[in-house]
């Protein structure tokens, strides 16, 4: 893509949804056609980003509150926005991230019982006018997300992270915060059903991404003529 013409898509859904695989296979569909595409993720996607994320993950942090949770992964989110997001958009790169700040609304804000007011006061520093294109929510039931979870921790010997040891309740109610912004947010997100299989997945979210660059296309095309 053009300079200064990038594509940021973020990747959202509760934990087993499937985010880590389907924006694997996006990003090779992407490039297949040729485009320069970015992978990342939140907590994350930074140095300074990535140190944060283990503090928050291994549940280092949970000690002192969800309040300071959020301001951390506000933290983290500005140093991955300023040191790697805005210079990919910058240079024409499609930017597909693994959760960004819809996760901070549902995990700290719905789940967390902070204030909406004080979660979009943090947003607002941590994005810094960053905000994603296309959102892609996977969406399934949390006990079937839970199972895919825990298997795959089985599989590679990892137990549960800070936030897939909560209760099934927390989960579905996270579930169904994100169905929400959905609602609220349509011409940004896409909710995309993960109950099905892997290959029928990818394509949606493939077509879902290519509407989104056709449609950036022509609305630089219409700009141009006009100039």
């Amino acid at each position: 893509m053009p300079s200064g013409t990038g594509l940021f898509v973020t990747f959202e859904g509760g934990e087993g949804a499937g985010k880590s695989t389907q924006i694997r296979r996006l990003a090779e569909a992407l490039r297949a056609r040729g485009h320069d595409v970015l992978l990342t993720r939140e907590p994350g996607g930074s140095p300074g980003a990535e140190a944060v994320r283990h503090v928050l993950l291994s549940g280092a942090a949970e000690a002192f509150g969800t309040r300071m949770e959020a301001i951390l992964f506000a933290a983290a989110r500005n140093d991955h926005v300023e040191e790697v997001i805005r210079p990919a958009l910058a240079s024409g790169k499609i930017v597909l991230c693994d959760r960004f700040m819809d996760s901070s609304r549902v995990y700290q804000g719905v789940t967390g019982n902070l204030e909406s007011e004080f979660i979009e006061a943090l947003q607002r520093v941590a994005v810094n006018g960053i905000v994603p294109d296309c959102t892609l929510i996977l969406d399934l039931p949390a006990l079937a997300g839970l199972e895919r979870a825990r298997r795959r921790g089985a599989a590679g010997d990892v137990g549960p992270d800070r936030f897939e040891k909560e209760e099934l309740e927390t989960h579905e109610k996270r579930r169904e915060a994100f169905l929400d912004i959905a609602a609220r947010e349509p011409d940004r997100c896409h909710v995309i059903d993960a109950m099905r299989s892997e290959e029928v997945i990818a394509a949606e979210v493939l077509e879902a991404v290519l509407r989104q660059l056709q449609g950036r296309t022509s609305a630089k095309l219409a700009e141009a003529a006009h100039e």
